[in-house]
C-alpha cells in the first residue's frame, strides 16, 4: 500500500517539473533565439516478488514469467530543441538570422559565450554587441578596408577614428569630350579670332578640389590636307609680385590661389583634327601639364590687387614630380563638327582611374549574407570593416543556457577554437523562438491529467489505508 504513495508522489514531481518547462517555454514564445526544451519521463527501481522460471520436465509445469511492482516515475531527461525558429523581417542592417545550425560568438570579461539571436547594435565606442552588452566576435578587415583578416576572433569596432572617415585622393588624370567649332576660334580670312576657354578640375592630396582654366586656340597648319591644329595653353596674366607670370586657380570655397601656369607637355601642346572632323591620333592627343604647384601658391592681397603674398603651404596635387605635380589628359575624344563648342572636362581617364576625391564621412553600414560589414563614405569609397564570424559545436543541444539568449559550451557540446569559421546569413531577419504554442497547450494538457492521476492514486491509497485502520473498530 505504501508503495503506490510514494510512486503517486514520484508522478506528482515529475509531472509538476515537466509542468515548470511547460511553462518557461510559453513564458519565451516571443524572445528572439529562444531554443524550447521538453520532458521526458522514466520508470524507476522495480521490487521484484517473484523471479522468473524455466520449463520443467519433471513437473511438466512450463516457465514463469518474473513478477515486479513498479516505484513509480522520475524525469529522464530534460532536453534542448534547437530546430531553427522562424523568420521574422525588419529591415534593419544589424539584425542577422543564421541559416544553419551555427552559433554567433560573443564575450565579456567572464569569457566566451554563444547566442542564436543575431539583434546587434553599435554602442557609444563603436564596438559590435548585443542587447546585454556583449561584444560580438569576428575577423577585422585589413587597414585599406579591402579584403578580411583571418585568424583568431576579436571584438568588431566599426566606428573607429580610421573607419570613421575615408582618405582623399589626388588628381592624376583628366579627360576631356565634346566638341570644337573651328569658327568660334578663327575667323573667316582665316586669321586666329580669340581661345575657346575650359577648366579642368582636380584634386590636392588633402581632398581639396580647384577648378584651373584651359584653352584651346585654333590655327589652320596644312590646308591642302585640310588639317587643323589646336593648341591647348593655360592662360597667364601678369603681377607686380611675385614675379610673373601666373594663373588662378579657385577652390570650391571660392579662395582663390595664384600659381605659375603649368606646362603642358609637349610644348606646345597640340591636337589635331581632319576635314571630316575627327581627330587625328598621332600621340599628341595625350598630354600632361606638369608643375602644378601648390606650395608655392600666392593669394592676393585685398588692399593691391597688384601685390600678392605666399599662401600657407598647402597639399601636392597629381603625380609627384620635381617642383610640383602631374596631370595626364587625355583629348581623344574630342571632336571638330560644325555644331556648337561644347566642352565637358572630366576627372579621371576613360576607364574611371586617377579621378581623385575628397575625403568622405561615414554615411551608414551594410551588412551581407556573408556576415561582412560594409561602410559607405560620402566620396562613395566602400570599405570593409569586419566580418562577423560564427562557430559549430559537435553536439549543439549539449549546450547550457546561461540567460540573456547566450549558451555557453559544456563538456558534452565540444569546445570553440577561437577562430570560428564564416557563416551565411538573412540580413535583416530576426530567427524567433521555435516554441510551437500547439504542442506545448498539448503537453500541457496532458501533463495536467498526469498530475491528477498521480493525486488521485495518493488519495485512492489513503482511502485504502483508510478502510484498514477501520477494521479495528
Amino acid at each position: 500500500m505504501m508503495r503506490s504513495l510514494f510512486s503517486g508522489v514520484s508522478g506528482l514531481q515529475s509531472h509538476q517539473l515537466k509542468m515548470d518547462v511547460i511553462g518557461n517555454n510559453i513564458a519565451n514564445v516571443n524572445t528572439i533565439g529562444f531554443k524550447s526544451q521538453r520532458v521526458t519521463f522514466a520508470d524507476v527501481y522495480y521490487q521484484t516478488t517473484q523471479s522468473a522460471t524455466t520449463a520443467n520436465e519433471m513437473t511438466g509445469l512450463g516457465g514463469m514469467n518474473a513478477m515486479q511492482i513498479g516505484l513509480g516515475t522520475s524525469v529522464s531527461s530534460i532536453d534542448m530543441l534547437m530546430t531553427p525558429g522562424s523568420a521574422q523581417r525588419t529591415d534593419n542592417p544589424f539584425d542577422l538570422m543564421i541559416e544553419d545550425d551555427a552559433m554567433f560568438i560573443v564575450s565579456d570579461a567572464t569569457g566566451t559565450y554563444y547566442t542564436r539571436s543575431g539583434a546587434f547594435r553599435v554602442d557609444e565606442r563603436g564596438t559590435l554587441v548585443i542587447p546585454n552588452g556583449m561584444r560580438v566576435q569576428g575577423w577585422p578587415a585589413n587597414e585599406i578596408g579591402t579584403e578580411i583578416m583571418r585568424g583568431t576572433v576579436g571584438d568588431l569596432k566599426l566606428n573607429t577614428p580610421e573607419n570613421n572617415s575615408a582618405d582623399p585622393q589626388t588628381t592624376t588624370d583628366v579627360n576631356i569630350t565634346g566638341n570644337l567649332n573651328v569658327d568660334d576660334s578663327i575667323n573667316a580670312d582665316g586669321t586666329t579670332a580669340s581661345p575657346i576657354y575650359s577648366a579642368i578640375k582636380f584634386y590636392d592630396t588633402l581632398g581639396t578640389q580647384y577648378s584651373m582654366p584651359i584653352t584651346f586656340t585654333a590655327t589652320t597648319l596644312d590646308a591642302a590636307q585640310g588639317q587643323t591644329v589646336w593648341t591647348i595653353g593655360i592662360p597667364a596674366d601678369t603681377l607686380t609680385t611675385p614675379p610673373n607670370p601666373f594663373t588662378t586657380i579657385t577652390d570650391t570655397d571660392g579662395n582663390q590661389y595664384l600659381i605659375t601656369p603649368p606646362v603642358p607637355t609637349p610644348n606646345p601642346a597640340v591636337i589635331k583634327f581632319d576635314v571630316d572632323g575627327e581627330i587625328v591620333l598621332d600621340g599628341t592627343e595625350e598630354m600632361q601639364f606638369t608643375a602644378i604647384n601648390l606650395r608655392n601658391a600666392y593669394v592676393r592681397d585685398p588692399d593691391d590687387p597688384s601685390i600678392a603674398t605666399l599662401a600657407p603651404i598647402i597639399a601636392d596635387v597629381g603625380t609627384q614630380g620635381t617642383g610640383g605635380g602631374t596631370i595626364e589628359v587625355n583629348l581623344s575624344l574630342l571632336t571638330q563638327y560644325d555644331s556648337i563648342t561644347n566642352l565637358d572636362p572630366n576627372m579621371g581617364t576613360l576607364d574611371f582611374n586617377g579621378a581623385g576625391k575628397a575625403a568622405g564621412e561615414m554615411q551608414g553600414f551594410d551588412v551581407g549574407t556573408d556576415g561582412k560589414i560594409t561602410a559607405y563614405y560620402s566620396n562613395g569609397d566602400i570599405k570593409l570593416l569586419g566580418q562577423v564570424a560564427v562557430t559549430y559545436f559537435d553536439n549543439l543541444a549539449g549546450l547550457e543556457k546561461v540567460a540573456d539568449n547566450v549558451f555557453k559550451s559544456t563538456a558534452n557540446s565540444g569546445d570553440f577554437d577561437g577562430v570560428g569559421a564564416a557563416g551565411s546569413f538573412a540580413t535583416g531577419t530576426l530567427e524567433m523562438s521555435n516554441v510551437d504554442l500547439s504542442k506545448e497547450f498539448t503537453e500541457m494538457i496532458t501533463t495536467q491529467r498526469g498530475y491528477q492521476a498521480s493525486s488521485k492514486t495518493i488519495t485512492t491509497s489513503d482511502e485504502m489505508l483508510q478502510e484498514l485502520i477501520n477494521l479495528k473498530r
